[in-house]
């Protein structure tokens, strides 16, 4: 029987504490995970909750999964694509605008392939993020468009997204706030009903939201 939380535990919460599981139980590269079971049951939520966020961080290729054996820390020096790609970006100056529009791609392509798969689409994190901005009236920015891709399960998109992120200098660590909140339920509830057009519609007006605000906090900035 699984145990549920309330639905404010999401992703984060629950990637963090597998973290500090790691680090106290002091497991090392190729030292395995406790199972689904056992992490649902330490930290009190249920498995499907715990699935996904082992999901994401398998994505990651910070974790991975071997049939009939159980899940293990993975061996990061595996995974140098992140630094390449961070390299690159930094020896081009003028590539601003083509990690602007590139990281759009990302979001965009997620959405549309969210909105038209239904094993997708019924994913119970769309229902835990409405309810958390019912309940707390916000979420963590981030959590929006992480989830779209981790819901396509495209590990190298995921890569992808998290470096542009980092290099497009939006605020993705903010919560939502104001009218946002309304704009990003209207993704979530096109994305669950299928409607790709309306989806991608509150997403390019909630985006253009979020980059604004940028855009304002760099011209402040510049007055000082």
């Amino acid at each position: 029987m699984e145990i549920h939380k309330a639905p404010s535990k999401m992703y984060l919460d629950i990637v963090h504490e597998l973290r500090d599981i790691i680090k106290n139980e002091g497991i090392k590269t190729g030292g395995k995970l406790p199972s689904e079971r056992v992490l649902a049951e330490r930290l009190q939520v249920g498995r499907s909750t715990v699935r996904e966020a082992l999901r994401s961080l398998e994505l990651l290729g910070l974790i991975e999964t071997k049939r009939g054996e159980g899940t293990f820390l993975a061996d990061f020096q595996k995974h140098q694509f992140v630094e390449v790609l961070a390299d690159f970006i930094m020896q081009q100056p003028d590539s601003f605008i083509d990690v602007h529009e590139t990281r759009r791609i990302h979001e965009i392509s997620a959405i549309k392939a969210v909105s038209r798969n239904s094993i997708f689409r019924e994913l119970p994190v769309w229902e835990s993020l409405l309810a958390k901005i019912e309940h707390n009236g916000e979420i963590l920015r981030e959590d929006l468009i992480r989830e779209m891709i981790v819901a396509t399960e495209n590990r190298l998109s995921l890569k992808i997204w998290f470096l542009l992120k980092q290099y497009s200098m939006v605020r993705f660590d903010a919560m939502t706030h104001g009218m946002e909140n309304s704009l990003v339920k209207d993704v979530l509830q096109a994305v669950r009903s299928g409607n790709e057009n309306a989806a991608l519609a509150a997403y390019k007006k909630w985006i253009d939201v979020v980059e604004r605000e940028r855009r304002e906090e760099s011209n402040d900035s510049r007055h000082f």
